[in-house]
């Protein structure tokens, strides 16, 4: 201990001395799981204390936040990519649910567009008169954030890859749902006959996570659709599965479901394959996780 003064400091070397390092400290690198905190005593050291107080406080403002739409829309207007590829605006919707308060009260009410919305994408669709082959729903989910975050780069890398496939994509106005949930984007797809719904929308927030994005691709959707139904794309994220990647996946189920005309627990990605060349040495018919090893005896 040093005096400074008057008042007794602690040093970095003598802090070094309290903080004992877990054993784990070189896993760390793997992951951003809270692994390796070390210890003070009988507690965790107060630098991690404070980390995990303000993750958690990150979290917290991520599900209570509310999504800027106004915003939202106008960067989605402004966007070269999305505006050369949709005709229609952006539109801006609502669930059924009130408020924040309400949305996180009654899940149910997330699920389903408010009376008002139905009617506006009715209309819409009447008066357009056509038949989409996809829409977009972005809905604020459990992290405002996320969407904020990533929802535009996601939807630019998107349309850019429909751009090039072969069979030509009729897409729909990007929808923006407020207090939204999954399920919400079956009551778009139902409203504008589309055959196939993208929804994209905040993930429950984790204390290393709270700006995780989702991606749920639904084929024939219909109010009371069944989850079994989905595909989902989770953790879209820089730190997580980043742009490029998720959008190939996702470009992958699309074209897999137009194809087959399904998605859900019958539609696997293999948009990425094992290679070819790695062998397992096991006998044929039996689980390598199970065969007895085969050791040389010492002669």
């Amino acid at each position: 201990m040093k005096k400074n003064g008057g008042k007794e400091s602690l040093d970095k070397r003598d802090e070094d001395k309290v903080t004992h390092e877990n054993p784990w400290q070189k896993l760390k690198t793997f992951t951003s799981a809270r692994i390796a905190l070390g210890r003070a005593g009988t507690s965790i050291p107060t630098k991690q204390m404070l980390s995990f107080q303000l993750d958690h406080a990150r979290a917290i403002d991520a599900v209570h936040s509310a999504l800027d739409i106004p915003t939202l829309l106008t960067n989605f207007r402004d966007s070269t990519i999305i505006s050369s590829r949709i005709s229609g605006k952006p539109m801006a919707v609502n669930s059924r649910a009130l408020d924040r308060f309400d949305y996180l009260q009654r899940p149910d009410k997330g699920r389903q567009l408010s009376e008002s919305s139905w009617e506006t994408l009715r209309n819409f669709c009447s008066e357009t008169e056509t038949t989409f082959d996809l829409v977009i729903v972005v809905a604020d989910g459990l992290s405002a954030t996320a969407v904020r975050r990533h929802a535009q780069p996601v939807i630019e890398g998107l349309l850019t890859l429909l751009s090039e496939d072969e069979v030509s994509w009729s897409v729909a106005p990007i929808i923006v749902v407020s207090q939204g949930r999954v399920a919400v984007g079956d009551d778009v797809a139902e409203c504008l006959n589309a055959s196939l719904v993208v929804t994209l929308l905040g993930e429950r927030p984790g204390l290393s996570s709270p700006d995780s994005m989702g991606m749920y691709l639904t084929w024939g959707a219909q109010r009371g659709a069944r989850d079994s139904s989905r595909n989902c794309i989770s953790n879209i994220r820089p730190q997580g599965l980043n742009y490029p990647e998720a959008c190939q996946k996702a470009f992958y189920l699309m074209r897999e479901a137009r194809r087959r005309k399904l998605t859900g627990v019958n539609l696997k990605d293999r948009s990425s394959t094992l290679d070819s060349d790695v062998t397992l040495n096991h006998s044929k018919g039996s689980s390598f996780l199970v065969a007895a090893p085969n050791y040389t005896q010492e002669k």
